[in-house]
């Protein structure tokens, strides 16, 4: 059975917060490109940093950071394994599925420890879990 895993850097900052951070070019392997200054529309997010490797247990692991720019009371998450403005809630109390961070056609499950998700059909699962 091959499992991926999918671990996502989400910054769940509100947006005024998330607007201070110096974004960074959108890059892979770990390479950082030049420093790009631009602003995000309101209520949404952009990746602005990827970042891919894999482990001697041929899992492969990505990563990526967002800048967002959420109305009040959203606050930065994952819907349909993209980058959005999510309900602070959700994230407060760690509902993860409810903010529908699958693919359609794929099951949702919080991780045990509340950490994240996993996404699975079949016998592939992704696993996403949130780091701040």
């Amino acid at each position: 059975m091959k499992r991926s895993a999918w671990p996502v850097q989400v910054a769940f900052l509100v947006a005024l917060v998330m607007l201070c951070v110096d974004p960074v070019s959108a890059g892979s392997r770990n390479h950082r490109g030049p420093t790009v200054s631009y602003q995000v529309k309101q209520g949404t997010c952009e990746v602005v940093a990827i970042h891919r490797c894999c482990n001697k247990n041929k899992i492969e692991e990505r990563s990526q950071t967002v800048k967002c720019s959420c109305f009040p009371g959203q606050v930065a998450g994952t819907t349909r394994t993209r980058p959005s403005c999510v309900e602070a809630s959700i994230v407060v109390q760690k509902w993860w599925c409810q903010m529908h961070p699958c693919m359609d056609g794929e099951e949702c499950k919080v991780l045990p420890d509340l950490t994240g998700w996993s996404c699975s059909t079949g016998n592939k699962v992704k696993t996403t879990k949130v780091t701040r």
